[in-house]
C-alpha cells in the first residue's frame, strides 16, 4: 500500500504546475469565462503540447501514454487549483472515458487518437432536465435507421457540450425502462438536427449546454442495449476526477487565505496572530488534507479496480463537496471586505465550488448511494 505519490509524479506535477502558471494565469481564465466557447482552441493546443495532457490516461495503441487515474487525477487536481478554463474534463474524462468503457477495439482506435493529439473535443450526455446522472433516467430514444440510428430528446447539463466535436449519448430504446434497451451513441457535434443552448449558470468558468436531438443521426458505441454498466462506469470515474479537481481547488483557496492572513495588518500586527483566525486556518487545513487522503485513495481504487470504488467514490465527493464549499466560505471571511467583490479573485474558486457541490450529485446524494452500494 501507498501513501504518497512516487518521485516521478511529484516531477510531473511540479512541472505541470508551472506550465499551468504560464500559459493558463487567472487573467486568462477572467477572459475566457466571458465568452460563450468558454476556450479558444488555439490556447487549447498549446496547452496539450507542452505536456500531451490529453494523452494521459489514453492506452499506448490508441495514441496515449497510458497512464492511470493516479497521474490523470493529479492532472485535475492542478487544473482545479489553477481553475483552467478548458475542455479538459469534458474531453478526457467524459468523452474518452465513455469510448474506452463501451468502444470495441476498432471504435477506440478510430476515435481516441484524435483525443490523445488535442485535435478533437468531447463530451457525455448523459443527465436530462430532472437533473438525475442514473442511467436509468434516461429518457432520449433511439430508432434504428437504415444502417445506424436517429436519436430524438433532449439532454442537459452537458459539460462544453456546445462547442465539442464529438458527442456521446446515452440513448434508449422506445418502450424500454430502467437498466434494459440502454445504448451509448456517438454523434458529430455539426449534425443535422442538433441545437445546442448555452445554460445560465453560477460559474462562468465551467460552461454547461443543453441539446435538442431531433432525428440526428448516430453511431453505436459498443453493444446495443449493454450500456447501463459503461455508463455508471463512466459517471464513477468522472465523480473521482471532479473530487481531485475540487480539493485543487480547496487547497489553492486555504493557501492565498493564509497568505492575505499573513500580509494584512490590523492593530499593528498581521491577523493571522489572532485567535480566530487561528481556528479558521487550522479548520480549512482538517478538512482539505481529509477531502484529499479520500480523494487519493478514490484514485487508488480505480487503478487497482478495488470492487468498492463507486462506494469510494461517493465517499470522497461527499467530504471534498463539503470541505470545498467551507474553505471557500473561510476564503471569503479572512478577506474580509474585498473578499466578496468582483477584482478580487476568491470569487472564482467560489462559485466553482458551489457549481462542483452538486454536479454528478451534491454530499447528501452520494452519502445516500454511499450506503446502497456498501448495502449491496
Amino acid at each position: 500500500m501507498k501513501f504518497s505519490f512516487s518521485s516521478e509524479q511529484e516531477e510531473f506535477r511540479s512541472n505541470l504546475r508551472r506550465l499551468l502558471a504560464d500559459r493558463a494565469p487567472v487573467k486568462e481564465a477572467r477572459r475566457l469565462m466571458e465568452t460563450d466557447a468558454g476556450w479558444e482552441r488555439e490556447g487549447w493546443q498549446a496547452l496539450n503540447s507542452g505536456l500531451g495532457l490529453t494523452a494521459v490516461r489514453i492506452p499506448e495503441e490508441y495514441g496515449g501514454f497510458g497512464f492511470g487515474f493516479g497521474e490523470l487525477c493529479i492532472v485535475l487536481e492542478e487544473m482545479g487549483r489553477a481553475i483552467v478554463c478548458a475542455p479538459y474534463f469534458a474531453t478526457t474524462v467524459l468523452g474518452a472515458g465513455a469510448i474506452l468503457n463501451a468502444g470495441t477495439h476498432a471504435q477506440k482506435a478510430a476515435l481516441l487518437p484524435g483525443i490523445a493529439a488535442g485535435d478533437t473535443t468531447a463530451t457525455l450526455a448523459s443527465a436530462e432536465d430532472s437533473g438525475s446522472w442514473e442511467p436509468a433516467s434516461t429518457t432520449l430514444t433511439a430508432t434504428a435507421s437504415g444502417s445506424g440510428y436517429r436519436l430524438n430528446g433532449h439532454k442537459s447539463f452537458v459539460i462544453d457540450g456546445h462547442t465539442a466535436d464529438l458527442i456521446v449519448v446515452l440513448a434508449r430504446a422506445p418502450g424500454s425502462t430502467g437498466d434494459a434497451g440502454l445504448s451509448l451513441f456517438t454523434v458529430s457535434g455539426d449534425a443535422a438536427g442538433l441545437s445546442k443552448r448555452l445554460l445560465k449558470t453560477q460559474d462562468p468558468t465551467r460552461k454547461l449546454a443543453r441539446l435538442s436531438f431531433e432525428n440526428v443521426e448516430a453511431a453505436l458505441l459498443g453493444t446495443e442495449g449493454a450500456a447501463a454498466a459503461p455508463a455508471a462506469r463512466t459517471i464513477t470515474e468522472a465523480v473521482v476526477c471532479l473530487t481531485n479537481e475540487m480539493v485543487g481547488g480547496a487547497e489553492r483557496l486555504r493557501e492565498d487565505a493564509l497568505a492575505y492572513a499573513m500580509m494584512r495588518m490590523q492593530f499593528g500586527k498581521p491577523i493571522a496572530s489572532f485567535q480566530s483566525m487561528k481556528h479558521k486556518a487550522a479548520d480549512m487545513l482538517l478538512d482539505v488534507e481529509l477531502a484529499k487522503s479520500a480523494a487519493y485513495y478514490a484514485a487508488a481504487a480505480l487503478d487497482d479496480g478495488d470492487d468498492d470504488v463507486a462506494a469510494m467514490a461517493s465517499l470522497a465527493k461527499a467530504g471534498a463537496s463539503d470541505a470545498y464549499t467551507q474553505t471557500a466560505v473561510h476564503a471569503v471571511q479572512i478577506h474580509g471586505g474585498i473578499g466578496f467583490t468582483w477584482d478580487n479573485d476568491t470569487h472564482l474558486w467560489f462559485k466553482r465550488a458551489k457549481s462542483s457541490e452538486v454536479l454528478f450529485g451534491d454530499a447528501h446524494y452520494h452519502r445516500e448511494l454511499m450506503m446502497r452500494n456498501w448495502a449491496a
